[in-house]
Order: C-alpha cells, then structure tokens, then sequence
C-alpha cells in the first residue's frame, strides 16, 4: 500500500483543511504534541485522511495545520466522530482556532 503524502497541486483529488490554532506561548510545544499524537493515533485512521503538517510560528503564538483529506464528506464524517469531538476540545482547552477548507488554486515556483 502507497504512502500518502501531501501534494500541493491545482486541481489535485483533495481538498485542504487550513487551521490556525492561537495560543499562549508557553502552550505552542504542548498542542503542537497533542496535535502529533491525535493525528497519529486517531485521525490518520479515518476514511479519507491523507496527510496532515504542523507549523510553528516563531513568535510561538499560533500553530498552523494543514491537512488534506479526499473529500469533504470524509471530512465532515469525521467531524461526527465523538472521540474526535473529544480530541478537538482537548486542543481547545488549550487554544483556540479558526479553521476553513480549501481547494489548491494554484503552485507557484521560483523560476531558475
């Protein structure tokens, strides 16, 4: 079985969930962890997950995720799931978040 991987591409069979978590810096390590660990122990296990990727800001108020699933229905259904509701009031006692669903519009690269 293929590994997912997140891949940023126009018009690629996903769609993208963009969360920014705000936070106290003295908590940034901690939901960062909680994060990892959902996602790894819960999330990646749910129909339709394909990869999620946690940003740091340095001023270490705001953790960003970005995360891609293969439809929003797998999404929402996900969102159903009561030990995910719980998962998500953990990281909201520590944060709180604003997150919204995306399609990739378009990749841009530095031209060599």
């Amino acid at each position: 079985m293929e590994t997912p991987v997140t891949t940023i591409a126009a018009g690629a069979p996903v769609v993208t969930l963009v969360n920014v978590f705000h936070c106290e810096p003295q908590h940034q390590a901690e939901l960062i962890d909680l994060l990892r660990r959902t996602t790894e122990e819960t999330m990646s296990r749910f129909p339709g997950f394909v990869s999620a990727n946690f940003h740091a800001s340095l001023d270490g108020k705001r953790v960003l995720n970005y995360a891609q699933w293969r439809s929003r229905e797998d999404f929402e259904a996900m969102l159903a799931d009561p030990q995910a509701a719980q998962l998500r009031d953990a990281a909201r006692a520590i944060s709180h978040d604003d997150p919204a669903m995306y399609a990739v519009t378009s990749v841009h690269h530095r031209r060599q």
